[in-house]
C-alpha cells in the first residue's frame, strides 16, 4: 500500500484529495496548523492521522512514498526545507490529482471567481440523481452527499461498472510554491464551466489580465469535442475566449443561450434555450446568481447526457452547500446564518438574497475580511456598497492592517467596527432583539462566532 503524507491537509481541496485517496487505497496522514470543521471532522471520520504543525520531525513518523504539498506550505517551512534538503519525492495536490484520478475520467470543471463550490455540487447532485453516480472534489460539503469528495460510483444504468464522470471545483489560486499555475490547468476538463470572471487573489494576481491569461490556459486544454459553458453576462470571460477558443461554447445568461425567465416569489423560474422553454425549476435557493449557476449546471449536465427537465427536478431537491446561507441555530427568536463570502460581489449577492427571504426583518451582516485579498484592502473601496442592505454592519478588525472603520466610513451610523472578539460579540448580541437575522460571513472558523454569539443570546 503506498503511503502519502499531505502537507496541509486541512483545506479543503487538500482534504478532499485525502479522501480520494483513502478511498482508492492508499494509506494516508498529513499535517496542518490549524483545523476546524467541516475539514476536522470529515477527516476524523475517515480515520486519517493528522499531525499539527510544520516541523521537519514529522518526517521520521510519516515515512510516505510521496508527500502532496498544498498552497499553504511555504519556502522556509521546516517540513518544506527538509523534504528538499532530504531529496524526498513530492509533487502538488492538483498533479497528483490529475495523474492518479482524473486522466482516465470525462472531468467536469467549474471556474470562476464566485460560485465555483455551490455550482459544482449543484452539478454533482444532478448527475447523481439522474443515476450517473459521479466522482468529485469540491471546496465545502454539499449537504446532497455529506461529504466533500468521492470517487466515482456505479452508476444505475450499469452495474457492473464504474461511472466515467468526475465533477470538479476549478480554483484559480496557484498550485504549490514550485508550480504558480492556477489549480485548472492540470484537470483538462472536457466540460468546463466557466461561472464568472473579476479581479480577486490581489496576493498573487496583479490585475485581472493576469487572471484572464490564466483562464485562457484553461480554455486551451478543452477538447474540440468538449463543451465550454460561458456566463454571457461576464464581459471578462468574452474578452478571455476572444483569444481563442477550440471547443463548442454554449452561453448562459444572455438571448445566446440559456435564460431565466418567469421567476416567482418563491424563486422557481423558468428555463429557455435560445427563446425556447425548456424546463422549469422550483426549489428553495435564493438569488439571482444562484438562477445563474444553475442555468451552467443544466448546460453542463446536459452535455454529459442528462435531460434537461431530469436536471429541473434535480435542482428542486438540491440542499445547497455547508457554508453557504447555513442556519446555524435560532435563539430567543433571533437567526444566525453561516456564509462564506469574503468578496464583495459575493458579499453583496448573499445579502440580497437574505434580503428577499426575509423582508423586512432587520439584517445584521458580521464580516471578518480574512482573506488574502481582503487583508491586503484590495477590495476595500467596494465593501462599502456590497454592504449597504444591511441594517447594521459589525466588522471585525483583528488582524487587518487598513484602516476598517475609514474604509467603511460611508455606512454611516450603521457600522460598528471591532477589535477585541469577546467585545465583538457582546456588542453584536446586545443589538439584537427578536426577529433579527445575523448574518456571518467569513471564509475561515471566526474563532466559533456562531456558537458564541448563540449562547450570548440564549
Amino acid at each position: 500500500m503506498k503511503h502519502i503524507h499531505i502537507i496541509g491537509i486541512g483545506g479543503t481541496f487538500m482534504g478532499g484529495i485525502a479522501a480520494i485517496a483513502k478511498e482508492a487505497g492508499f494509506k494516508v496522514s498529513g499535517c496542518d496548523a490549524k483545523m476546524y470543521p467541516p475539514m476536522s471532522t470529515q477527516l476524523e471520520a475517515l480515520g486519517i492521522d493528522v499531525h499539527e504543525g510544520f516541523d521537519a520531525a514529522q518526517l521520521a513518523q510519516y515515512q510516505a512514498d510521496v508527500y502532496v504539498i498544498g498552497n499553504v506550505a511555504k519556502r522556509g517551512m521546516d517540513v518544506v526545507e527538509a523534504i528538499l534538503n532530504r531529496g524526498l519525492p513530492y509533487i502538488s495536490g492538483p498533479q497528483w490529482l490529475a495523474e492518479n484520478v482524473l486522466h482516465h475520467h470525462w472531468v467536469l470543471g467549474v471556474a470562476g471567481t464566485h460560485g465555483k463550490t455551490t455550482t459544482a455540487s449543484m452539478l454533482a447532485w444532478v448527475l447523481e440523481y439522474a443515476g450517473l453516480a459521479p466522482g468529485f472534489l469540491i471546496g465545502g460539503v454539499p449537504q446532497n452527499f455529506s461529504v466533500s469528495a468521492r470517487l466515482p460510483q456505479t452508476p444505475r444504468q450499469d452495474p457492473h461498472s464504474k461511472s466515467p464522470f468526475f465533477v470538479i471545483e476549478a480554483d484559480e489560486y496557484d498550485t504549490a510554491f514550485f508550480d504558480k499555475r492556477s489549480k485548472f490547468v492540470h484537470y483538462r476538463p472536457r466540460t468546463a464551466v466557466l461561472n464568472n470572471l473579476e479581479y480577486d487573489h490581489a496576493d498573487i494576481f496583479p490585475d485581472l489580465a493576469a487572471i484572464q491569461t490564466q483562464f485562457h490556459h484553461l480554455v486551451r486544454t478543452v477538447p474540440s469535442e468538449g463543451l465550454v459553458v460561458a456566463n454571457g453576462r461576464a464581459e471578462p470571460l468574452h474578452e478571455t475566449l476572444d483569444k481563442g477558443c477550440w471547443t463548442p461554447i454554449e452561453w448562459f445568461g444572455n438571448q445566446a443561450g440559456w435564460q431565466i425567465e418567469n421567476v416567482n416569489e418563491a424563486g422557481g423560474f423558468d428555463v429557455h434555450f435560445k427563446g425556447v422553454p425548456a424546463g422549469h425549476v422550483e426549489w428553495e435557493l435564493l438569488g439571482e446568481h444562484n438562477r445563474m449557476n444553475a442555468l451552467a449546471v443544466i448546460a453542463a449536465a446536459r452535455h454529459a447526457g442528462v435531460d434537461v427537465q431530469t436536471a429541473c427536478e434535480a435542482l428542486g431537491a438540491f440542499k445547497n452547500v455547508k457554508r453557504r446561507m447555513e442556519i446555524k441555530g435560532t435563539a430567543n427568536g433571533i437567526t444566525v446564518y453561516d456564509d462564506f463570502a469574503h468578496h464583495p460581489t459575493a458579499i453583496g449577492t448573499t445579502i440580497a438574497g437574505l434580503r428577499q427571504k426575509v423582508g423586512n426583518a432587520r439584517i445584521l451582516a458580521v464580516l471578518e475580511p480574512r482573506s488574502n485579498t481582503m487583508k491586503l484592502g484590495t477590495m476595500k473601496a467596494a465593501l462599502p456598497q456590497s454592504l449597504q442592505e444591511a441594517d447594521y454592519v459589525f466588522c471585525y478588525a483583528g488582524g487587518v492592517d487598513w484602516d476598517v472603520a475609514g474604509a467603511l466610513e460611508p455606512l454611516g451610523d450603521k457600522l460598528h467596527v471591532g477589535g477585541d472578539f469577546d467585545a465583538f460579540v457582546a456588542e453584536i448580541a446586545g443589538r439584537a432583539r427578536e426577529g433579527d437575522q445575523i448574518l456571518v460571513m467569513s471564509n475561515g472558523g471566526f474563532g466559533g462566532i456562531h456558537d458564541k454569539l448563540l449562547q450570548a443570546l440564549a
